[in-house]
């Protein structure tokens, strides 16, 4: 056996491993927003809708429920936020300080193409309906 297939054997492994990480760090700053909320700050409307995402659907991003739907959404959200928030400052992401939200952007769109991984709800749920 060859390091290649063995490292490719485990890449749905992998997935699952980026998809928890991602989705944790992204749930994070949902609570970051929401803590915000709670400490007396003001949040606008679009902030608010962020915040329910990101905490609603990082958690459901690390549980791996509705994966694929949820994942098409957080890339929509993320290309948004890009748009709204940072476009305006400059082209470039590395200068308009946008690159986090194009990384989960197209990190989402990654995962709403490949599924969640083999350790996810949908894969349990998917496995007990055959």
């Amino acid at each position: 056996m060859s390091f290649g297939s063995s490292v490719h054997s485990a890449t749905p492994f992998l997935r699952t491993l980026l998809r928890l990480v991602a989705s944790f760090l992204f749930f994070c700053h949902g609570l970051q927003k929401l803590n915000i909320f709670y400490t007396g700050g003001h949040l606008s409307a679009l902030l608010y809708v962020a915040c329910f995402l990101e905490v609603i659907g990082g958690f459901l991003m690390f549980i791996g429920l509705f994966a694929s739907p949820v994942a098409l959404i957080l890339s929509i959200e993320m290309a948004v936020a890009y748009f709204v928030v940072h476009f305006h400052r400059g082209r470039l992401p590395i200068i308009n300080g946008g690159e986090l939200a194009v990384l989960y952007c197209f990190l989402w769109l990654y995962f709403f193409a490949a599924g969640p991984g083999p350790a996810s709800a949908d894969s349990l749920f998917r496995k007990k309906s055959v």
